[in-house]
């Protein structure tokens, strides 16, 4: 594989600077449009939900998210309500009058944002109509059997009808802003242009639709981007008509922005226009008053997760969990986009390497990706329920025990402790361990899974033979189903999951943001990504030795797939190696790095797409400069000031660690004296609090 693919990426350049940054929002209204509205599919519902509360602050009254009516879903997470806009409450109306069901409410998330339904089945009488209409718009015909893509014109055909109503009611003013979501909302925005609608319009791609069926096929997509008859690959996946609905909603809107500048890139070559801003996903963070508390979260949540593995490995438990560490994977079961097989790969060669060093550490890894499963597997089960009966028996002997010793010192004696146990309680007690013998390994997957011997994952471990026998040191596990709180195995929604976890470790070859990474780096806890993913690119450039900060990124761009396992592998080597003070040392480290992704930073970047789109679609009202946009300044954390648990720094020359090592680890970590360290090395984001022209805040004065 060539080590050269086409271009150098940045993820994030400046913003251009403008006079007076805040609009009149009260001359205006914002509407968002998504398919996930309310309407939880993939990561673009985590955007909206997450970036709600900061939007809602900026425009009050004035800021309505729009999408589909679904019952189940309306029923538990909106309130419904009367609209409180006039104009909006006079164009629904006008809708329902022409057999169209529209609702009206309060999305039940933080913040509380108003939201638009549009009831897809009761329009879809229109269909014939629309698709007439679509194609006089755009020449863009939709088959009939393409239910998604109906289901698209028909939700676009009624936001446009909604607008163009909303648009005669207000006339001139306030005006109206529309900020489409990716190609299901794209029909819309066509159709509002096609009609001259006094709309900005501004249209989001999270992905290109080309560019992740590409990358399903497992072609070398960053080396060929500009040679691909886009064309006839987009054809030949029976996928030309969202393509094309994908790319005319691209071209027809005043402003176009993607999430990352490696998406960026791929857009400009995909749907042919480069994206005008950049737009990175953010999440609200909320920021513990004391710093232990994350970690006092950690040992909570790690605890539950260790029950598990007491229960699924019993009769194999031939390791001590106090020095295991679990691993894990979470997200679409996209088996090469989502990096899967390198992580197995990488997981092969660990497994040999620990080995080999006789180290006593043991890796539990596991593979949340949701797959078809006939049920849970009765083994499993079985496991969780020896691992529950084994504890029962454990405490009726020791109340039986502690009562003997109780009246034995009651006496003022030393109970004799041949005594203190009876023959019954020895039989009760050989009976439990008997029960616990196990003839087979323990499974490396949760569930009875549909066409296992046709499943990547399960074909991949076969191979590399990781089958959880007692001399491996690597134990896999499968849980082929999303986490849940009410799981008779894994009672854990996904978020105390991710906080009891040491490393999640995502080696994407196609991920345009990456939430996951950016989930762990909010709740503290390290994670492995690649700078071909939109979050690696943007720590790249904003974190000066991301590994010391809990950022592991592998060069999956310059490097062939051997050498960027080879360098998983050591990621994932030298974290066996770190010893328990410096993984929380390096916790401390990872949790400070959240206010990188936080909304009230990266919110900034949206406010200027919409500035720029009305500066587009009303030149006479709104103006902007047009002078280039700076490189982001004053927000990148520096190598902090004491030695990193990185690495190139924390692995050990022999592959036991010493004595001395070991009696330092239960050392208690000033972590507020590791804080004011990294306090006065890091400046905080410029967007969190402005600084006038001409002012520079002191060194040490910002707080993380």
């Amino acid at each position: 594989m060539p080590l050269v693919r086409s271009l150098s990426v940045t993820s994030l350049n400046g913003l251009p600077q403008w006079e007076d940054e805040d609009l009149p929002v009260e001359d205006l209204l914002l509407f968002e449009v998504a398919w996930e509205v309310t309407n939880k599919v993939g990561g673009i519902y985590t955007v909206i939900q997450t970036k709600a509360k900061i939007t809602l602050d900026e425009w009050g009254e004035n800021y309505f998210l729009i999408g589909p009516y679904f019952e189940h879903n309306v029923k538990t997470q909106v309130e419904v309500c009367e609209p409180p806009n006039t104009a909006v409450n006079k164009a629904m109306d006008i809708l329902r009058e022409n057999g169209c069901q529209v609702h009206f409410g309060r999305w039940l998330i933080e913040g509380n944002p108003y939201v638009v339904l549009f009831d897809i089945g009761s329009a879809a009488w229109n269909l014939d109509r629309w698709k007439g209409e679509f194609w006089d718009a755009s020449s863009i015909g939709i088959p009939y059997h393409d239910r998604e893509a109906n289901d698209a014109l028909i939700f676009g055909s009624l936001t446009a009808w909604f607008l163009k109503e909303l648009s005669d009611q207000l006339e001139d003013k306030p005006n109206i802003i529309a900020h489409f979501h990716e190609w299901q909302a794209g029909p819309g925005l066509i159709l509002c242009r096609s009609r001259k609608l006094p709309v900005a319009t501004i249209f989001t791609t999270h992905a290109t639709l080309l560019g992740r069926y590409l990358c399903a096929a497992s072609i070398d997509f960053y080396n060929h981007l500009d040679r691909f008859d886009i064309d006839k690959e987009a054809g030949e996946r029976q996928i030309y008509h969202r393509y094309c609905m994908e790319r005319a909603s691209v071209h027809c809107s005043h402003v176009f922005s993607t999430v990352s500048q490696i998406t960026s890139i791929e857009a400009e070559h995909m749907l042919k226009r480069k994206p005008d801003v950049i737009t990175p996903n953010g999440l609200n963070i909320k920021k513990f008053s004391a710093m232990h508390e994350f970690q006092n979260l950690h040992a909570t949540c790690k605890a539950r997760i260790q029950e598990f593995v007491r229960g699924h490995f019993y009769g194999h438990l031939d390791f001590s969990l106090e020095k295991t560490l679990f691993f894990f994977i979470a997200g679409r079961y996209e088996f090469s986009n989502k990096g899967a097989d390198m992580f197995l790969e990488a997981l092969s060669r660990l497994n040999f390497l620990l080995r080999v060093h006789k180290s006593d550490v043991t890796v539990v890894v596991f593979f949340i990706m949701p797959a078809s499963t006939n049920n849970f597997n009765v083994e499993t089960l079985k496991g969780q329920a020896i691992r529950k009966q084994l504890w029962d028996t454990a405490h009726s002997v020791k109340e039986k025990f502690g009562k003997k010793l109780y009246d034995a010192l009651l006496r003022g004696e030393i109970p004799d402790m041949n005594k203190i146990l009876d023959r019954d309680d020895m039989t009760i007690m050989k009976r439990a361990i008997y029960s616990t013998q196990r003839h087979s390994l323990p499974p490396v997957t949760t569930h009875n899974m549909i066409d296992d011997s046709n499943d990547p994952i399960l074909n991949t471990i076969r191979r590399i033979g990781l089958f959880n026998s007692r001399t491996d040191r690597v134990k896999v596990i499968l849980h082929p189903e999303f986490l849940s709180s009410t799981s008779p195995l894994l009672p854990m929604d996904y978020e105390e999951f991710v906080r009891g976890c040491h490393l999640g470790v995502f080696p994407s070859y196609y991920e345009p943001w990456g939430y996951t990474p950016a989930e762990c780096t909010v709740m503290g806890i390290p994670s492995v990504t690649t700078n071909l993913s939109g979050f690696g690119c943007f720590m790249q450039e904003h974190v000066a030795d991301p590994a010391a900060y809990g950022i592991y990124i592998v060069d999956r761009r310059h490097r062939s797939p051997d050498e960027s396992c080879n360098q998983l592998t050591q990621f994932l080597y030298a974290f066996c190696q770190q010893s328990r003070r410096q993984r929380i040392v390096q916790r401390n480290r990872t949790e400070r790095l959240s206010d990188l992704l936080d909304w009230r930073y990266l919110g900034r970047f949206y406010m200027h797409a919409r500035h720029l789109a009305l500066s587009r679609a009303f030149p006479e009202k709104f103006e902007m400069e047009p002078n280039a946009p700076p490189k982001t300044e004053g927000f990148r954390f520096p190598r902090p000031s004491s030695v990193p648990p990185s690495p190139s720094v924390s692995q050990h020359n022999s592959p036991h660690q010493s004595e001395d090592e070991s009696e330092d680890e239960d050392e208690r970590y000033d972590e507020e004296e590791e804080a004011e360290r990294d306090r006065q090395n890091i400046k905080s984001p410029f967007g969190i609090g402005a600084v006038p022209q001409g002012k520079k805040k002191q060194h040490g004065e910002y707080r993380n």
